[in-house]
């Protein structure tokens, strides 16, 4: 427990941080309890007592492909709300530097039109190169924005607002890019059913989803060349 430290404690689906501490001190998570913040970690050489004054570093490129999913889950459920409906809501998310999941309120499942479409318009917004807005405010200013707000969540007095300009205003205390482009490319990679009128999208930001679509080109590639050759022995 530090007096006061960068790593993001995992909350709002959001995973904690990991990095180090004076390089000797392996930070695997944090956590949250109340208002305290708990680096889980592993201490590789040397030791550590109450008192020390220690250097906190955050790994900042897992850090980075957290944001990228994270902002990438608000303009996804932005292009939700626009190419399905305003009855789009947010039933829960998690957010890691692998990939990102948004569960949404939606009666059937999307039909591959409407997934293209979608996966279209985010990606329309990350090409935009648009400034990500944060603000802390009041919640009565906040409402008066229109900001959406997590499904359970609750909230005090003060809160903090992402906003992307003409495309999305939510509260969130998550971690989040300063530049749309700065996600590269966003793909989705399922869409599912996990309740009655509840659907879930998994989808991948940046060199992941760049990956993703490669390994797929190379399997359909695959394919091509294997009907042809069956063809050729036919």
């Amino acid at each position: 427990v530090l007096d006061q430290t960068p790593f993001y404690a995992e909350s709002g689906g959001q995973v904690g941080d990991t990095g180090t501490l004076n390089n000797q001190i392996q930070v695997t998570d944090t956590q949250k309890l109340d208002d305290v913040f708990l680096h889980h970690a592993t201490i590789e050489q040397g030791k550590i007592s109450i008192g020390d004054t220690v250097t906190a570093c955050v790994d900042n490129a897992r850090r980075l492909s957290i944001m990228r999913n994270h902002t990438a889950t608000h303009l996804l459920q932005a292009a939700l709300r626009k190419i399905l409906g305003e009855h789009v809501q947010q039933q829960g998310s998690a957010v890691d530097d692998q990939r990102l999941r948004f569960d949404f309120t939606q009666p059937v499942g999307l039909s591959a039109e409407q997934k293209a479409a979608v996966e279209d318009e985010v990606n329309r917004m990350i090409q935009a190169n648009i400034r990500v807005e944060k603000k802390a405010m009041s919640i009565e200013e906040a409402r008066r924005t229109g900001a959406l707000a997590f499904f359970a969540e609750k909230y005090g007095e003060t809160v903090r607002v992402i906003h992307v300009p003409d495309f999305s205003t939510e509260l969130c205390g998550g971690t989040h890019l300063d530049n749309t482009g700065e996600i590269k490319l966003f793909k989705i990679v399922s869409e599912s059913a996990i309740a009655q009128g509840i659907r879930r999208i998994e989808a991948l930001t940046g060199s992941n989803a760049e990956a993703f679509l490669t390994l797929k080109k190379q399997r359909e590639s695959e394919e091509v060349a294997l009907r042809q050759k069956k063809e050729q022995e036919k």
